[in-house]
């Protein structure tokens, strides 16, 4: 696509395909340096055994060290806070150079806003973000207050497997007693300028599932999918991204857009369609959403 327009007042980081990496596994850590995701997991949690969370937390600090990441944002998510190796993790998440830590089981603002004073204390530095994951009935009825507890704070992660087993609900493809706690988050993500993502699908034998899961994210507002092995990046990056078509027509919105406002106009009309200044403004983050994600999947080409 050609991306020759390159809006200045959106700034945009694309997490179109977030791979969790299972720290205890070197393997899995190297070979993630050269996979088109937009962002990795590096996991101390639910993917390593309780006598390798040691281990695995030297190997992903070291690997974070080593660099050959870029351009793919860096995670890495820690034990719960309740749990015994959460000051360990914390302290090697915070000094390791990795962009963001997330939290897993969190449940209240005021657990985020101690995370926050944490990170400062244990040496993250200013640029570090914080990451926290809604995977619990408390946690959903307190995403509003947890949006807004900590200015580190920048990404929400659905934890949708641990939330559906929480609220005894038996497998369904299209989630329907998820929908009020998926709206609910993003609703709370959009109110206050956070992104979010959407939780796993679990069954690699099932392409087309995975495939319906995504699109059926992107339809409630999320901003990408969280992965459990690579062979789903590029579902998730077409999906979450941006067409040609999508570019087209957002050329075409803001060009109506300021054809109407240069005649002193407050409303355009493009092939029938009312085109108010709320509809340009999504148009260029739509372009600038295309302009990150065209430059981080063709960062590895040169």
């Amino acid at each position: 696509m050609d991306h020759e327009y390159r809006p200045v007042n959106h700034r945009i980081r694309p997490r179109r395909s977030v791979l969790y990496v299972p720290g205890s596994n070197p393997r899995a850590l190297e070979k993630a340096r050269s996979l088109p995701a937009d962002a990795l997991i590096l996991d101390l949690e639910d993917a390593v055994a309780p006598n390798a969370k040691a281990r695995a937390r030297e190997q992903v600090a070291d690997a974070v060290r080593a660099g050959g990441y870029r351009p793919r944002e860096v995670v890495i998510r820690v034990n719960a806070y309740d749990t015994e190796w959460w000051h360990a993790d914390l302290t090697a998440a915070v000094t390791s150079g990795a962009d963001a830590m997330l939290v897993p089981k969190v449940e209240t603002a005021d657990q985020v806003s101690k995370f926050g004073d944490l990170m400062a204390i244990n040496g993250a530095p200013t640029d570090m973000r914080l990451w926290v994951m809604a995977e619990t009935p408390l946690s959903i009825q307190n995403i509003d207050a947890i949006a807004v507890a900590d200015p580190r704070l920048t990404v929400i992660v659905m934890g949708t497997s641990d939330l559906a087993m929480a609220l005894r609900l038996p497998c369904d493809p299209q989630r329907l007693g998820l929908r009020s706690a998926l709206s609910a988050c993003v609703l709370a993500a959009r109110a206050h300028g956070l992104d979010i993502l959407d939780g796993v699908h679990g069954d690699l034998a099932d392409a087309s599932g995975f495939l319906a899961s995504c699109e059926h994210g992107k339809k409630l507002g999320f901003d990408g999918k969280t992965l459990i092995h690579p062979r789903q990046i590029d579902a998730a990056n077409t999906v979450f991204g941006v067409s040609a078509d999508d570019v087209a027509d957002a050329r075409q919105v803001i060009a109506a857009w300021e054809a109407a406002t240069a005649r002193g106009l407050g409303i355009a009309v493009l092939n029938g369609r009312m085109i108010e200044n709320l509809h340009a403004d999504e148009a260029r983050r739509v372009l600038a959403l295309a302009v990150a994600s065209s430059d981080a999947d063709n960062a590895d080409d040169g």
